[in-house]
């Protein structure tokens, strides 16, 4: 009998194309059919077929407290009653505002928008402004949105010029963009070397969550911090998926590393579209109306999408909340690496904050390079025992896991013997 989830993936396909709203929702990577969603509460997905699921993607991180928390969705309705959208000021984006700069000092001043993709492009924008340059860096293996410049993969050499990684890039606009190995300090001090002061910006995962979960070597951070000093090129942290989960100061407390600029997303929404970008007051007031930097948006910081993302910071800031959150991820990580020594089968994970990644590979990767060494095949093959189990993990051998604080003790023992399973038909 044919599921009310592959009717709609059908009738989906001759409309959308592929089928959904979004690549990374696909299943292309792994094989299958997408999962349509009707219902999500605390831990647990439904899909239209009423199985009930494990949730370890929670809308790609911004479910940091859980699905249809019940405050937030207090808090959304309250604002709604006041009407969705004025396309004028609030005083709940100067409330954002603050509690951003208290939270993350460095963001000095802060304008938000309705997506991660705007804030890393108006940054960018922003920080080309701001210093005259065109060049920008970035690092192969990590995303920040679909923005024109930034879909640009690796040369043949240290300094060849970015070529387009998607279809309609022009190669005039993907020229500015230079791509380099994350975590090589050496191919940075080269670069800046021979181009330094050129370069407008840097944009980078603090800790990658787009190739699976990259952990940063402190160094590196250290390394790029220094040059973008020394050149005069803005450092801008792309904490989309990192602000306020890997710590409540995101991944430039975690680290102690302080960015000229700062993008943020996911979590400032409470799973409502809300993105921001900030910095340096003086980077900040290159934007018009008083700069010369054009950014605007009709929805900007929209009021009950700005409403749900206030209620999440909030409550994230309850005592001990990101260790506990911590704990719970990392228990999760090291029941699956027992699971999987005790089945023989070649396996790794990590964890940083409530982000996890998942590797068939012998150790945890710390480049691009390595995290496509991983088996590819023995992913796909778990991803799918998980799910029929039950456990919905991103369907992908190159996203990152998220945790969020609904996830309970159960929900990881639960989770642990699926893998076992899962390890075994290996």
């Amino acid at each position: 009998m044919t599921s009310i989830n592959q009717t709609l993936f059908e009738q989906s396909q001759r409309l959308i194309p592929g089928g959904v709203n979004s690549p990374v929702r696909a299943f292309r990577s792994v094989g299958g059919t997408p999962v349509f969603f009707k219902k999500g509460l605390g831990s647990r997905l439904w899909d239209v077929d009423g199985k009930e699921y494990i949730d370890y993607i929670n809308s790609w991180g911004p479910m940091i407290v859980g699905h249809a928390h019940p405050e937030v969705i207090q808090a959304v309705q309250a604002a709604a009653e006041n009407s969705l959208s004025f396309g004028a000021p609030t005083g709940l984006e100067l409330e954002m505002a603050q509690l951003i700069n208290k939270l993350m000092p460095s963001m000095e001043q802060v304008r938000l928008n309705s997506s991660g993709t705007e804030a890393t492009m108006s940054a960018i924008r922003t920080a080309r402004g701001f210093t005259g340059r065109d060049k920008i860096v970035k690092f192969e293996g990590c995303y920040h949105g679909h923005s024109d410049g930034l879909l640009v993969k690796a040369g043949s050499g240290l300094l060849t010029f970015g070529e387009p990684d998607s279809g309609g890039v022009p190669a005039s606009v993907a020229a500015h963009t230079l791509t380099l190995e994350y975590n090589n300090s050496q191919a940075l001090e080269d670069l800046f070397a021979q181009v330094g002061d050129e370069i407008a910006c840097v944009i980078i995962e603090p800790v990658v969550g787009n190739m699976n979960l990259i952990v940063p070597h402190q160094a590196f951070l250290q390394t790029l911090r220094a040059l973008c000093t020394k050149h005069g090129a803005v450092l801008i942290f792309d904490e989309v998926m990192t602000g306020f989960r890997v710590h409540l100061g995101g991944a430039q407390a975690l680290y102690n590393i302080k960015p000229d600029m700062t993008t943020l997303g996911k979590v400032i929404g409470g799973g409502l579209p809300v993105g921001a970008f900030g910095g340096r007051k003086d980077i900040m007031q290159c934007l018009a109306p008083v700069g010369k930097v054009y950014q605007a948006g009709t929805l900007s910081g929209n009021p009950i999408a700005v409403t749900a993302g206030l209620k999440t910071l909030q409550l994230i800031q309850a005592p001990n909340f990101h260790s506990k959150l911590a704990a719970q991820t990392a228990k999760l990580v090291e029941g699956l690496k027992a699971a999987a020594a005790d089945t023989g089968v070649i396996f790794n994970a990590q964890n940083v904050g409530g982000m996890f990644g998942l590797y068939f590979s012998q150790h945890c990767p710390s480049s691009y390079h390595e995290i496509m060494q991983s088996n590819k095949e023995h992913f796909n093959h778990f991803f799918h025992s998980m799910l029929d189990s039950g456990v919905y993990l991103g369907p992908s051998a190159f996203e990152a896991g998220f945790v969020s604080a609904a996830h309970t003790d159960e929900d990881i023992a639960l989770t642990l013997a699926a893998a076992r399973k899962a390890f075994a038909s290996l």
